[in-house]
């Protein structure tokens, strides 16, 4: 087996913690990961829009999955979706410090 470790991408989560997941080293296939890693996390794998090995490689195929190692970290990029709320990025005006009347300003 091969242990990766994989989280959901989220920088509003105070506490974004990994989980590790195992691989069956005779699977080792793009495919495969993606529906392990979100049958572990609860995501629906239609909902990832990329796969990224910390701290900044997108994983794109099978032979980039055939490369990982053990403990490996990887992050699922899931697409926005309004109906998912739990990942919804705020908008500009809902972020504190946004100012309504500096964002009208013309130079």
């Amino acid at each position: 087996e091969l242990v990766l470790k994989v989280r959901i991408q989220n920088p509003n989560l105070r506490e974004n913690d990994f989980i590790e997941i195992e691989l069956d080293r005779q699977e080792l296939t793009y495919k495969e990961l993606v529906r392990v890693s979100c049958r572990e996390l609860g995501v629906n794998p239609e909902h990832v829009q990329k796969i990224r090995k910390l701290p900044n490689t997108v994983l794109r195929k099978d032979k980039d999955v055939a490369r990982l190692q053990d403990f490996q970290e990887l992050e699922l990029v899931l697409t926005v979706s309004d109906k998912n709320l739990l990942f919804r990025v705020p908008a500009l005006s809902e972020r504190s410090g946004y100012n309504k009347k500096a964002s009208e300003l013309t130079y």
